[in-house]
């Protein structure tokens, strides 16, 4: 199940960097078609556009997955073991109900716009908008699986609290400088 996760997620990372890349290339090259040569590629924006789009949704999976969404955790590392345990699976159970929504309005999107293109590139929106149900399906599969793991007792303390804080790891950081430069 581990390679099968970091395979997944490379894979993801890779799809993330090319889109980025593309999406780069696509508005770089335009601009300075526009600025030289008065003229311009004219599907580039509207492309740039959709890329955007699955960059955006294809990184909220990969930030669910490494646990980098905002949040607010005051309350929750407070709280007993127990108390933690079940907070995270009633959150679960809220992202579930979110991801079924977010599932039922993006295929009904995807199967209304089937036939419909886009006017510049004539790609199928239903591209654009089954990027919800893939995002939807793709952050259920981590969900459930933490939800099993937090039931069958398979999570580790650290992990019953769902947000990295960014202040804790620059302290960290700012730690681990400060004893390097004693080193040296």
């Amino acid at each position: 199940m581990a390679k099968i996760s970091a395979f997944l997620e490379n894979l993801l990372n890779i799809i993330l960097a090319l889109a980025l890349a593309i999406m780069v290339v696509l508005v770089f090259g335009n601009v300075i078609l526009r600025y030289f040569f008065n003229s311009g590629i004219t599907w580039s924006e509207e492309m740039s556009r959709y890329l955007f789009v699955w960059l955006t949704f294809l990184g909220a999976i990969g930030a669910y997955q490494n646990k980098e969404h905002l949040g607010v955790d005051m309350v929750v590392k407070r709280l007993s073991k127990r108390m933690k345990k079940i907070v995270l699976v009633i959150s679960d159970l809220l992202i579930i109900f979110v991801l079924l929504l977010i599932l039922d309005g993006s295929w009904k999107m995807t199967v209304l716009n089937l036939h419909s293109v886009t006017p510049a590139v004539g790609m199928p929106l239903s591209l654009v908008y089954g990027t919800g149900i893939l995002v939807s399906v793709s952050m259920g599969i981590i969900t459930i699986n933490n939800l099993y793991r937090i039931i069958f007792n398979k999570i580790a303390d650290d992990e019953l609290i769902i947000i990295n804080d960014s202040e804790e790891m620059i302290t960290i950081h700012d730690e681990n400088l400060g004893k390097e430069e004693k080193q040296a």
